[in-house]
């Protein structure tokens, strides 16, 4: 913890003030230590200042608090005690003040009223805001006749609503007796008071359903003004009327009301004020009439108009900033315009702010003797005051405290005694609100304890940062000493660092910090210790790695993958192929330190990674494998190129050096280019780095060095085939040390507690940092705010922690190098913020919209930004299923969960089941995590079709009739109103017979079917249904018995003699009678094509005759009929009598079925089938060739 001794001069004659000034101490959250701590009552949350309750539901008034020992809870209500023991409708949850106002069968105005909860213990007392409960009101319209309007076409027109005042104001929309919102324009349009404005009319605006509606979202009510009837008169219908009562003289012109320049309806005058509050919505408007419709433009007079939150609404005649602030106070000109003129109306825009906090008092914890300030600094226009209480007591009727000084708007303690404890309530009020804040000091006299966990183990790899934790607890705040094994000096200075949270760092951890190390942590009261054990491990590393290898097809290839690694660690090999997994192939076989591939392909190109896993560290290292197709003559081999040689360095500078080397044999490819890579011996020695690149033409390269590197040089060459392996090292030169010429990259600032900013950044590298003794310079300060820059110079670490933060704030950060030489050139400036904390609104205006029995849409209205405390991530919708309509579920209710991100307003719900009842919540959330829900919004979704039963079984079937038995269906989604049962025969060649309906009672669940035929198959159909239809359908077939006797008189003809004889004889007869046909038609069907083919060559121009569409000599005289499914005749017609096969006869209409081999089923169904069809009302019935198709 910080510690800031000073002496401040109070002026003559010379008094030397000594303040010894802590920062606020952390309580730790760890319930072991909670339990322990006596600690004033706090306030952890309570209802709004301004409640307004649903006259419907019980008044809940929340207050919760938490304290040791555990507080009472006490009210006020208007300023007396509220004795809520002598009101048998008021109880107060346990462990809780909330209050519950049972208000079934009374009245909600009997408890409005301002309450206030008190919370005590032996420590101090905490006290609410004032709560004015109000009840919400939705008023009737007053009773007014409204007659009719008649107005000329062009001229304009206000349709005044004047809802009636509700609690709160209503929402105001216009609809006709459709409830059809009534469509708005630039012409027409809805003024912020609600009433309807028509820059000009037109004979399309006449109608007799302007209604007017106000929206009670409390009460969820909704009231309407009666239909104002509105007559445009065009100038003919004037016309008209005038003539005759002036003998057919036209009184007026032929055109409309005449065109004129914009005059405003609102506001009146040349100029008008408004005042607004601070961080509150500005909304101006203009409305202007006149012919051509005009239009309205904006602009501030003494500025521009802030982008980000100005927005134009209702058609330009709304301005609208949110969140306003000081600057956005001054002189908005709206200008109305057509094409004959303009006009203007100044608007002067006065910004007011009730009470906004700068410095909200925070909870002080301080040890016996030590010194502290409470400070509470807020703003406001007017300026507001500052009022302190002392546990609900004005500070000055309290007892006289000598180590307490109120001065303004802070509270100084000094020299404090364990019985100073109280809670302190800072209240800063103008005349447009107040704050009010409690914040209490807790004197704590607590021995050290070690909150970090003993003996723990700690591991690092070799060069690595290693941190050792010490985290503890005391009051005065303990200080921290640390001591390697046996030693009894304080470790301090480098290479070691102690943090003020008690960590200690190894910036560079080493071998030999191997060992054990104790934490000391000591105050006043005593000491507590804590040992812990730090191994430093050797780094793993690839020492041999896998080489390029061109491979011919059906080959084998071998890469090595050879790795060092520290011999406590067992590492894991693992190979990818292409960044992914090996294909799963036994070709590819991994060894200890080898990856084989045998039988390649050439998909097996492509680049393998070698990767070594430790639990600390990995090594990587990759290799190209090309694959080739075997040639069968020989080729010249190419090759990657021999490694370089005679490297040598010259021309040595400070930043600066030049390297020539000779190349090696090319094998027969052209060497590419060169590539120059270092090593630096001081900050990473054995690892190699890309430095520069060279063509292939050249053999020396100038080189750009860096300060404070001990550098080495090699060359690796490379051509068409690969890269060569590196040269030998060059010998070591050393460059001098320099302040450093950059600063850190990525530096960022969030913070991840509601009150502190975390700043990071990406450290230098070891060539980066230029020198030894490489530190940073952290700056910060509020963005916006008039203040320094404050600094704190940090070691070579990543991350610093600026705490005691307002929660939510713009902060500029930036983050300097710098070395014993030097410092880094000026930083640039970055913008972060401090911790979020979870939003303290829900939103508002929640509604829904029911779409459908498995669709609502929700809409809801977004809360402020700067409730939101954080950046805001989105919405959630919560919502669940409560049971059906008319029963309520039991079981566990499943909440979910649905998220909107962004600033979104509105979303939908699929999924949900019919004829149910839900409830729904909306709730903001940002990075912290999601804020108080809306209150639960309950709404139905309307009946579906229900699902098929759930069952369909065939029972006792006998000769002429049986039973069927079924389930209700799973989901009824709505009330059953029966069932309906289908059914009919099939016969032995699949054709369904006519279908029998009968429609069930829905409470019936089994139905016997009487005077069936026996021995036959029916199939059954059977559906239950609601009021909005039938649902699916549950199929089943069964086969009534046949009759005993009839069966023993039946005998199988196939096995009798004389059939068989038979069916013998008739296939005879009709081989005999296929010879014939065909030895008939190869004699009397010649026709005279030779002839007719050297008369006319193209026999494709004959012309058609007419009087049979015969081609010429080609048609064959014994038969003129044409053909079944033949296309029609020239003239196009074809007699009914003439076709029998047309396509009207088979299926539904004309469309006809086809199997998969494209021919033409209608002719097995035939007409029956579609007689049979034409009787069936159910959609879901099979057609008759599916039936048929079932059953082969």
């Amino acid at each position: 913890m910080l510690r800031k001794r000073c002496l401040t001069p109070a002026g003559p004659p010379l008094i030397l003030l000594v303040c010894h000034v802590i920062t606020a101490l952390d309580v730790p959250l760890d319930p072991k230590i909670l339990e322990g701590l006596q600690q004033p009552p706090t306030l952890t949350h309570q209802s709004p200042k301004d409640y307004i309750v649903d006259p419907r539901e019980n008044i809940v008034i929340q207050c919760e608090a938490k304290g040791k020992p555990t507080p009472s809870f006490s009210w006020t209500r208007n300023g007396t005690h509220f004795d809520i023991e002598k009101d048998a409708r008021v109880t107060m949850k346990p462990n809780s003040g909330t209050l519950v106002i049972d208000i079934t069968g009374g009245k909600v105005e009997n408890y409005e009223g301002v309450y206030q909860c008190t919370v005590r213990n032996e420590h101090g007392t905490a006290v609410s805001n004032n709560i004015i409960i109000r009840q919400s009101r939705s008023p009737l319209w007053s009773k007014e006749r409204v007659d009719p309007i008649l107005i000329q076409e062009g001229n304009s027109l206000i349709l005044e609503c004047r809802p009636p005042a509700g609690l709160p104001p209503p929402i105001i929309f216009w609809m006709d007796n459709y409830f059809q919102r009534l469509t708005q324009s630039e012409r027409v349009s809805q003024g912020l008071n609600g009433d309807l404005y028509f820059s000009n009319v037109k004979t399309e605006d006449t109608r007799n359903d302007y209604i007017c509606y106000a929206r009670f979202n409390h009460t969820q009510t909704i009231q309407q003004k009666q239909p104002i009837s509105v007559k445009v008169l065009s100038m003919d219908a004037i016309n008209e009327t005038i003539a005759a009562f002036l003998n057919d003289t036209e009184f007026y012109s032929d055109s409309p009301a005449g065109e004129r320049r914009p005059t405003f309806m609102i506001p009146k005058g040349q100029t008008s004020n408004k005042l607004v509050l601070r961080g509150h919505v500005l909304k101006l408007e203009c409305i202007a009439e006149g012919l051509p419709t005009p239009e309205i433009q904006w602009r501030k007079e003494s500025g521009e108009l802030p982008s980000k939150r100005t927005f134009h609404e209702n058609f330009q005649k709304t301005l609208k900033i949110i969140d306003v602030t000081e600057a956005d106070a001054g002189l908005y000109r709206c200008v109305a315009k057509n094409s004959l003129g303009s006009i203007h109306h100044i608007i002067n825009v006065t910004i007011m702010a009730s009470p906004y906090w700068i410095t909200e008092p925070k909870n002080l914890v301080l040890a016996p003797k030590e010194t502290g300030v409470l400070i509470c600094r807020a703003n406001g226009i007017p300026d507001p005051s500052i009022t302190w209480l002392m546990n609900g007591i004005p500070i000055e009727n309290s007892p006289k405290d000598l180590s307490r000084k109120v001065d303004r708007d802070s509270i100084i303690f000094s020299d404090v005694q364990t019985g100073s404890s109280a809670v302190y309530q800072c209240n800063v009020s103008n005349e447009f609100g107040y704050l009010l804040a409690n914040a209490f000091l807790n004197v704590l006299a607590e021995p050290p304890r070690i909150l970090t966990p003993a003996n723990q183990m700690y591991q690092v790899i070799t060069n690595s940062r290693a941190l050792l934790d010490c985290a503890s607890f005391g009051s005065p705040i303990p200080k921290i000493n640390w001591f390697k094994d046996d030693q009894t000096s304080i470790l301090d200075g480098d290479p070691y660092v102690i943090h003020d949270n008690g960590t200690l760092e190894i910036h560079v951890a080493q071998k030999d910090n191997n060992g054990k190390y104790t934490c000391i942590a000591m105050n006043d009261l005593g000491k507590a210790e804590n040992r812990v054990q730090l191994e430093v491990k050797d780094p793993t590393r690839i020492i041999k790695q896998p080489e390029y290898r061109v491979v011919q097809f059906a080959g084998k290839v071998i890469f090595e993958c050879k790795v060092k690694h520290d011999p406590t660690f067992t590492p894991t090999i693992m190979w990818l192929k292409n960044n992914e997994e090996l294909p799963d192939n036994e070709r590819f076989i991994v060894g200890e330190d080898s990856l084989t591939i045998g039988e390649v392909t050439e998909i097996d190109e492509g680049t393998y990674t070698c990767i070594a896993n430790t639990s600390l560290d990995k090594d990587s290292a990759s290799v190209e494998l090309t694959v080739y197709a075997a040639t069968p003559t020989p080729a010249i081999i190419y090759d990657r190129p021999d490694p370089s040689t005679d490297l040598e360095l010259t021309d040595e500078r400070e930043r600066s050096i030049h390297l020539t080397w000779t190349p090696g044999f090319d094998h027969n490819s052209i060497i590419e280019k060169y590539i120059v890579e270092y090593e630096d011996g001081l900050h990473e020695p054995g690892v190699w780095h890309y430095l520069t690149e060279v063509p292939g033409t050249k053999s020396n390269a100038h080189l750009e060095l860096s300060p404070h590197v001990l550098y080495s040089f090699r060359v690796v060459s490379m051509n068409e085939v690969g890269r060569s392996q590196p040269s030998s090292p060059s010998r070591q030169y050393q460059t001098a040390p320099a302040a450093p010429d950059e600063n850190p990259s990525k530096v960022e600032g969030a913070g991840n507690e509601p009150d502190n900013l975390v700043i990071t950044w990406e450290t230098l590298t070891g060539i980066q940092s230029n020198g030894p003794g490489l530190q940073y310079k952290v700056h910060w300060k509020q963005k916006d705010v008039d203040d320094d820059w404050t600094s704190v110079t940090v070691a070579n670490v990543s991350k610093y922690i600026v705490s005691g933060t307002q929660t939510f704030v713009p902060y500029e950060i930036k983050v300097q190098a710098l070395n014993d030489l030097g410092i880094a050139p000026e930083p640039s400036t970055v913008v972060g913020y401090s911790g979020e904390d979870l939003p303290m609104a829900a939103p508002g205006n929640v509604r829904v919209r029911v779409e459908n029995s498995t669709l609502a849409e929700v809409h809801w209205e977004p809360v402020s930004l700067k409730s939101v405390r954080g950046h805001q991530k989105g919405y959630k919708i919560y919502y669940w299923k409560e049971g059906s309509v008319f029963k309520q579920s039991r079981r566990h209710v499943e909440k979910k969960i649905l998220t909107f991100s962004g600033d979104k307003t509105h979303g939908k719900l699929p999924g949900l089941d019919p004829f149910s009842l839900y409830k729904l919540n909306v709730r903001v959330f940002n990075g912290k995590g999601e804020g108080p829900p809306s209150p639960d919004e309950q709404f139905e979704t309307p009946e579906g079709v229900p699902s098929a039963p759930a069952f369909l079984k065939i029972l006792n079937p006998m000769l002429d009739f049986l039973t069927l038995e079924w389930g209700a269906p799973s989901h009824h989604n709505g009330l059953l109103t029966g069932y309906t049962l289908k059914y009919q025969p099939i016969n032995s060649t699949h054709e369904l017979g006519p279908l029998v309906k009968i429609i069930i009672p829905a409470n019936e669940t089994n139905w016997t079917l009487k005077n069936l035929n026996y021995s036959t198959r029916y199939k059954f159909y059977l559906h239950a249904q609601t009021s909005k239809g039938p649902g699916n359908i549950i199929t089943e077939e069964a086969v009534t018995i046949m009759d005993e006797a009839m069966a023993s008189r039946q005998v199988d003809i196939a096995t009798q003699g004389w059939f068989i004889g038979l069916m013998c004889a008739i296939a005879l007869l009709i081989l005999v009678l296929l010879i014939f046909c065909f030895v008939k038609r190869n004699k009397g069907g010649k026709y005279p094509v030779k002839e007719k083919e050297d008369a006319h060559p193209d026999p494709e121009i004959q012309p058609m005759k007419d009087d049979d569409g015969t081609f010429g000599e080609y048609s064959d005289t014994e038969d003129h009929k044409p053909l079944k499914g033949s296309r029609t005749p020239s003239n196009r017609t074809v007699k009914k009598e003439d076709s029998d096969d047309s396509l009207v006869d088979y299926g539904d209409g004309g469309d006809g079925q086809f199997n998969e081999d494209g021919s033409f089923i209608g002719q097995y169904s035939g007409k029956k089938e579609k007689e049979t069809a034409e009787g069936n009302e159910s959609s879901e019935a099979p057609s008759p060739v599916n039936a048929m198709n079932s059953f082969v």
